[in-house]
Order: C-alpha cells, then structure tokens, then sequence
C-alpha cells in the first residue's frame, strides 16, 4: 500500500509540475512565502538542536555504545565508508555549488554587505562554509544514527516510522506510520530527482564546453538515458561493489581535481582563504545558526539559508538511510564524528579551492564570473578554469566526476527508495530497484522538458516542514531507547562485576579454610 499510493504521489507532482508548470509553480511559491513567513524559524531551531544534541550524544555517556552490539565488526573500511558518505550525501552537489555559490554570495552578500566588497568576500566564503559543513551533516546523522540503531538494535525494519516507536507505540506500524513512511518516499523521489535534473543540465553544460555538443533537451536527455544504464548496473551488484567501488574512484578522481586547482591556483591565497574563513565560521557559528532578518526584510535567509536547511531535511530519509545501510558497527563516538566532522572538513577544504579560486579570479580580473552566472550556476566552474593553466583537462575531470557523482547519487537513492516502500528488512528485490530506478530518470527527463524544476524545489521546502518536527520526536525517541540501552549495560556490568568480586570471595574463603585445616598434606598440623 505505501509503495503503491507513493508512486501514485509522485506521479501526480509530476504531472502538475510538468503540464501545469507556471500555475502550479505561482502556487507553490506562495506557500514557500507564507510558511517561511510564519515558520522559517522552525528550520533554523530544529537544525541547531539537531548539531547541539549529536555533540550531546558523541561525547557524553551514550559515546561508546554500538551500531549492531558490542560484538559487531564494520562491514567497510573508514576510507570506503567516508568515500560513500560523501558521495550520497553531496557529492554532485558540491561541484555544482562549489565555485558558483561563493561568487553568488559575493554579488549578492548577505547581512546588508556592500556587493564584490572584501567584506562581501569573506561573508561569501564563510556562509558556503555554513551550508555545506557540520549543520546538514548533523540532518543526516540524526536520521543515519536513529535508522541504524533501531533496525541493527532493535530488529526493526529499516524504515522511518520505526523511529517513533517509543512516542507513539504500536501506531508506528499502522495508519500514522505509514503516512509518515509516504512522505518520506514521496520527499526523497521529488528531491532526487530535482537534483538529477540540475546535475544532467550541468553535466550537458561541460559536455558543451568540452566537446562543443550544443547542450539542449536532446543532450539532456542523452545524458539521463546513459546514466540510468550506469546506475541500474550498479544497483544491480549490491553496495559492497558497484556504490562501494564507484565512490572509492569518484573520492580519488575529487582528490586529484582538488590537487590540480590548488597547484595551478592560488595556492597562498586559497591556504589564507581556508583558514581565515574556518575561524570565522567557528566564531560566528551560533549567530548563523539562529539568524533571522526581522528588521531590514531581506529575503537572502529565506532564500539559501531556509531553503538549504530544508533541502537537508528533506533529503535526510534518502541520505540517512543509506548511512544506516553502511555503519554496522560502529560506536555511536565514532559514527557522528565520522558523519558529522570527517565529510564537514572535507567540503571546507573542497569550497577553499574552488570557492577561493573563484573569487580571485573574480577580485582581480582574471575571468568574467559575473557574467557566466547571468548564463547560468552550471557554467561558473567551467568558465573559471579558464583562468587557471591546462583548462581543458580540469574540465574533462570535473566532467567524469560529475557523470560518476550523478550515477552514486542515484544508485544510492534507488536503492533506499525500493528500501523505504518495502516491509522487509534487508535489501530489496531487483525488481523493486528497476521500477524506482524508472522512476527517477522519468521524473527527471519529464521536468526538464517541462520546466517544472522549480515548481518541486518549493515542493521540497513545504514538506521539509513536517520533517523538521518529526526530527523533534526522532530526537526524543532516540534518547530513551539509548538511556534503555546504557542503563542495562550498567546492569550487565554490575553483574559481571559482582559475580567477579564473588567468584573472588570464594576463593579467597576457600585457601583460607585450607590453610586452617589441620592435618592438611604437607604441612605440619597445629
């Protein structure tokens, strides 16, 4: 039934979004006005808590207890774990936003900040460093923790309204869980498929740029037909080789681009740029963190802030489960700073080199970035190497690395999809996999010729609101089953040390009445 009425769903946004594409897209921006109006707040709140009750958990007394038991053993190794994480998680979407957000906070900046100032320049860097470092992380790892834990801990069946079984009960697995396991398929089907439909029109932009192929529908839709292929193929062998290999090569390939931009860029001034803007970042962390624009009415919050943070929520069902799928036996120490710290200060460094870049080439004239935004986010990067030496072959590499983070992200999102709509646990029929990988690459391929991207990246902030509330009782029931947890393991020690302590006590009284025994042999008697 939840897979039959999601598709159902989903199949209905599309369809407005695609044959109704400036009516339905005037409604939902109004929605997204009001309710950020009224509630854009709620976002700003629940992300911080989200952050504030992680560091709660990862440093104090639930730290060192386990993913699966205390005898389960991780299924991967940290470099193939991280290279998973950061490829489902962001992957796409920082080459994408990577030179191009920066430069857009510098001409346009926030907190009232004069455009293509220096100060605009810093605040630039430093609010690309907040929407993509420890806040979204913490989304992902609330969701990844809590799915982890109830279907490894608790025999639970990999699904979101499990998480509310210590609030609301048996309920979970009737009508309200079930309304909850539909919004959480039907949010990760329209924002995976938005955000393949920005990756495919900038992937037909490099495509463009590289080859010279005029980058329209026809290229567009050729790019979404091979990589359904490719992300079919993987899916079909499993996480532990097709995910797990593709996102080993795609963190290496990233690895080697960063390297080249950062030798052939301004080295000094991008090393100068990371660490000045990650003080100020951790300075002014909790100002951003709760920053409203109550008085000037400026709507730059509400445009990337609010829209990031519920774009994060959103995603969190899709990108959590698939951390819950990989992160058997971790310790929960281990498992947030892994999530939350590890892929943060990877995205810093990634936003240093190609934001920083970016912005010198803006500053002092080496190439018109101003002027590749007026044509679109997705020439920003391209345009920029070509301030740098050997353009052509970062362009190629970023090229592959976008085709290869395009295939991981979806591959990814079809196998949590075909997950989340299935009752039992572990992994789903192939099947399942190929109607949900149909899906995506449909909704995509159906939104780009009918502009109705735009219309389901408000569809995304509206949904994300209930979300952001369910984290409130995600975050309750996850507390209580891990006391549950901590207060039994006291038991079992308290236990184990009593019966060690008695044990020892036996023995004790047991020399001792031997050496008291007269006649004992070898020993004269008393």
């Amino acid at each position: 039934m939840v897979y039959r009425i999601s598709i159902a769903l989903v199949i209905a946004l599309v369809v407005l979004a695609g044959a109704m594409s400036d009516a339905f897209n005037d409604v939902v921006q109004e929605l997204v006005r009001h309710l950020v109006r009224d509630a854009g707040w709620t976002y700003l709140v629940v992300v911080f808590a989200t952050l504030v009750f992680l560091l709660y958990l990862a440093f104090g007394r639930f730290g060192h207890l386990r993913i699966g038991g205390e005898d389960a053993e991780p299924e991967f190794s940290y470099a193939s774990w991280l290279s998973m994480l950061f490829a489902a998680g962001m992957g796409i979407g920082l080459v994408f936003w990577g030179a191009a957000e920066p430069v857009s906070h510098f001409l346009q900046p926030p907190e009232g900040l004069p455009p293509e100032s220096n100060a605009a320049a810093r605040a630039a860097m430093r609010y690309a460093f907040f929407h993509w470092g420890l806040h979204p992380w913490a989304v992902y790892a609330l969701i990844g923790l809590a799915m982890a834990w109830f279907q490894y801990n608790r025999g639970g069946r990999g699904l979101i309204s499990d998480l509310l079984q210590p609030v609301i009960g048996t309920s979970h697995r009737g009508w309200p869980g079930r309304v909850v396991n539909i919004l959480a398929i039907v949010a990760t089907a329209v924002g995976v498929a938005t955000t393949l439909g920005f990756g495919t029109i900038q992937i037909a932009a490099g495509i463009e740029r590289v080859f010279g192929i005029p980058s329209g529908r026809t290229l567009q839709l050729a790019v979404i037909a091979i990589a359904f292929v490719l992300y079919m193929s993987s899916t079909a062998t499993g996480v532990d080789r097709g995910i797990k290999w593709l996102s080993n090569f795609n963190l290496a390939l990233a690895g080697v681009l960063l390297l080249l931009v950062l030798v052939l860029g301004p080295t000094g001034f991008i090393l100068d740029t990371f660490t000045t803007t990650l003080g100020s970042y951790l300075n002014q962390l909790v100002t951003m963190s709760l920053r409203m624009a109550p008085f000037s009415g400026s709507s730059w919050v509400a445009d990337w802030t609010i829209f990031y943070w519920a774009w994060w929520i959103a995603w969190a069902p899709f990108v959590g489960a698939f951390i819950a799928r990989i992160s058997r036996g971790r310790a929960i120490r281990e498992f947030i700073l892994g999530v939350v710290v590890a892929p943060s200060l990877l995205g810093f460094l990634w936003f240093s080199v190609f934001g920083g870049t970016a912005l010198w080439s803006q500053l002092f004239g080496h190439v018109d970035l101003a002027g590749a935004m007026a044509q679109g986010y997705e020439t920003v990067l391209f345009t920029m190497f070509d301030s740098l030496p050997m353009p052509g072959v970062l362009a190629v590499i970023a090229l592959v690395l976008l085709v290869i983070f395009f295939v991981t992200s979806a591959d990814s999102a079809v196998l949590v999809l075909a997950s989340m709509s299935t009752d039992e646990p572990g992994d789903p029929p192939l099947s399942r996999k190929l109607v949900w990988g149909v899906a995506v690459a449909l909704i995509a391929a159906a939104l780009l010729l009918a502009g109705g991207l735009e219309a389901l990246q408000g569809v995304i902030t509206i949904v994300a609101l209930p979300f952001a509330l369910l984290m409130l009782l995600v975050m309750v029931a996850l507390y209580r089953v891990l006391d549950q947890e901590h207060r039994l393991e006291q038991r079992r020690q308290a236990r184990a040390r009593h019966a060690i302590e008695q044990w020892i006590a036996n023995e004790q009284a047991a020399r001792d009445a031997a050496e008291e025994a007269p006649g004992r042999p070898g020993t004269p008697a008393r």
